[in-house]
């Protein structure tokens, strides 16, 4: 395993003349170097994947399934070393990190299968002389550009789907965690996947952007970020009608009803919100609790909150919580908590002593958060939470869909019927019922409203890199 993530354009690794430092965001110290590219690399690849394109396209589907699988296990074989490197880049708990390596593969394992099922159709004629068919074709080169959270799994779930199409790629990476995906790349050229198929840039992430979607060649792009930059690149994409396949920024509810089972609820609880310290776009945001169990609900989330212990994710022994990216994002997150105690919150979890170095926020919990603040309205993207109460169904649906963002939801119940008639009425592409890790590779992600468009996993996600071409033919 390498410390310097390194371009690839057309097979071949670059290192460039210049390069930008990889911290740890636990202690702050250099971990790595990413080799710093630019706009005119970007076109150098994306050239590369227009060349590769037809050789690719051409070959049988079951030889890309191959190269798909083998590159699975091989990540499946460094998952402990690639893993390693994710949590000192980006700053996870160890077993979190291996864990996402590990879930990286099983995207290339599913799509290897699905490699070969794509499916056309014929539609039934009503002339003898005429044959009407529907024929699936990979769309051409994808922009693929993914952030620092889950950088693994969030490529991986991009990468399979659309080689398994028979695309090319450009990949462009978060400088914040670079390295463990380089080693993810490394794992497809390895397994002999074409120059050209896939390459990855380094580099300035808007005028790599901006390169990319310029290019005549490229025919998608595939982003996963914040609603805002995502609207920018959906607005530069329109000018050449390059499609836009879009996973942005969440603003999940989780829901507990008065009949939940609350020892099952706090435990999802914890998991939806503090994993990756929660850094996720489908994390809950806000807990809305039915006033009967509101005491009894946050008393025990409380008191989970205030056992947690806060350290480097590869200390021994292992705490429940690690840093955040970086500074900025320590600013953020304890500028909505002190925003929102300014104005009236009560805070509910105890003071916590973080470490003297690295980039630590303490996990909070906040009762009284008025509706028009941050922590309330605002994707917060790190370990705080509000919590409200409501009181009847309707309610909690109306205050669960109070926001522009539509990405994930949660909710609680032990009845079933009230399980499916809130899921129909929840404004959510993901929506997690008894279950706070709704993620797997064979279902189809993504959000609604401002959280984003199209679907990523399942054969959903196969058929965003497909072009749908109808053949009328006359016999």
């Amino acid at each position: 395993m390498t410390d310097l993530a390194q371009s690839l354009v057309d097979g071949r690794w670059e290192a460039h003349d210049q390069q930008a430092q990889v911290t740890n965001p636990a202690d702050g110290r250099v971990v790595g170097q990413v080799a710093w590219g630019s706009a005119a690399d970007a076109v150098r690849a994306a050239d590369a994947a227009a060349a590769a394109l037809h050789d690719w396209v051409e070959r049988p589907a079951r030889n890309r399934a191959d190269v798909l699988r083998d590159a699975a296990d091989l990540m499946t074989s460094r998952v402990d070393e690639i893993g390693r490197l994710l949590a000192l880049e980006a700053g996870k708990r160890l077993p979190e990190a291996v864990g996402e390596v590990a879930f990286s593969a099983e995207y290339f394992r599913w799509f290897a299968e699905e490699a070969r099922r794509p499916e056309g159709s014929v539609i039934p004629h009503e002339a003898r002389d005429r044959r009407h068919l529907t024929l699936r074709q990979p769309v051409g080169v994808v922009a693929s550009l993914t952030p620092w959270n889950f950088p693994c799994s969030i490529q991986a779930r991009k990468l399979a789907p659309a080689l398994a199409a028979g695309c090319t790629v450009v990949a462009r990476v978060s400088e914040k965690a670079p390295l463990a995906v380089t080693e993810l790349v490394r794992c497809l050229v390895d397994a002999g996947v074409p120059a050209g198929v896939v390459n990855l840039v380094h580099g300035p992430a808007r005028e790599v952007t901006q390169a990319l979607l310029d290019h005549g060649a490229v025919r998608a792009v595939s982003f996963t970020g914040s609603t805002q930059v995502g609207s920018e690149i959906m607005a530069s994409a329109a000018r050449r009608v390059v499609r836009p396949l879009l996973e942005l920024g969440g603003d999940a509810a989780f829901i507990v009803f008065e009949d939940a089972d609350l020892d099952a609820a706090v435990e999802g609880a914890m998991l939806a919100k503090f994993r990756n310290t929660g850094q996720s776009c489908i994390a809950a945001n806000r807990f809305v609790v039915h006033e009967r169990v509101f005491d009894e609900f946050t008393g025990r989330l409380t008191e989970a909150i205030d056992a947690m212990t806060v350290g480097d994710g590869l200390a021994d022994p292992l705490p429940d919580l690690g840093p955040v990216i970086d500074q900025s994002r320590v600013d953020a997150v304890q500028g909505m908590v002190d925003a929102a105690l300014e104005a009236g919150a009560t805070r509910l979890t105890r003071e916590f002593e973080l470490p003297s170095q690295g980039t630590f926020v303490a996990p909070a919990l906040l009762a009284d958060v008025p509706d028009d603040a941050d922590l309330s309205c605002s994707e917060v993207f790190g370990p705080a939470a509000a919590v409200f109460r409501f009181r009847d169904d309707d309610e909690a649906v109306a205050r669960a869909n109070a926001t522009e963002m539509g990405l994930a939801g949660y909710l609680w119940s032990r009845d079933v019927g009230r399980v499916w008639r809130t899921a129909e009425r929840l404004q959510a592409g993901i929506i997690g019922a008894n279950n706070a890790l709704p993620s797997v590779c064979f279902a189809p992600m993504g959000g609604v409203k401002q959280s984003g468009l199209g679907r990523e996993g399942a054969s959903a996600g196969l058929e965003e890199f497909q072009d749908v071409r109808y053949l009328s033919l006359g016999l």
